[in-house]
């Protein structure tokens, strides 16, 4: 057994709830459920499989199986009912990272009034139709349009 594979016990709650083929040689299902966790946990692409899992399309063909089948979600609820059933959950594990889960404003349940509500809609209005408070833009646009005196000059400088 090689380092993160499945121990013995950790088989016995997985493989009741592994589909087999009904026609073919019967896989050796723990050996490619193995390959799909060496593979997730290191991150590498299906062909760098180890040798010691077999061919990579046989344990690639089998995660599109299980994937296609919803084992995966299944065994995940199997494994955490039976976590409850022997008391071992312990939600002080379950986190979720705000930077990837984010609700909109919507779902947060925010509520108000209708008078709340005109307020916040003409202050988006407001905002909409201000300018900005420093006016660079509009100083920068009257200096290029402005038309030269007629001598040469520009803006009303003198030429050197």
């Amino acid at each position: 057994m090689a380092r993160g594979d499945l121990t013995d016990e950790q088989w016995t709650l997985i493989e009741p709830h592994l589909p087999i083929a009904a026609v073919g040689p019967i896989p050796d299902l723990r050996k490619h459920f193995n390959a799909v966790m060496w593979r997730f946990r290191v991150g590498s692409p299906w062909r760098d499989l180890p040798a010691e899992f077999g061919p990579w399309q046989s344990a690639y063909d089998r995660f599109r199986i299980w994937a296609k089948q919803s084992v995966f979600q299944q065994l995940m609820e199997a494994v955490i009912a039976e976590a409850a059933a022997r008391g071992e959950t312990d939600l002080g594990l379950v986190s979720v990272d705000s930077a990837t889960a984010r609700a909109h404003h919507h779902a947060a349940g925010m509520a108000l009034d209708s008078e709340q509500l005109v307020a916040l809609e003409a202050a988006i209005e407001a905002e909409k139709g201000a300018t900005r408070g420093d006016n660079s833009r509009k100083t920068y646009r009257a200096r290029m349009t402005r038309a030269s005196s007629g001598d040469g000059s520009a803006d009303g400088i003198e030429p050197a």
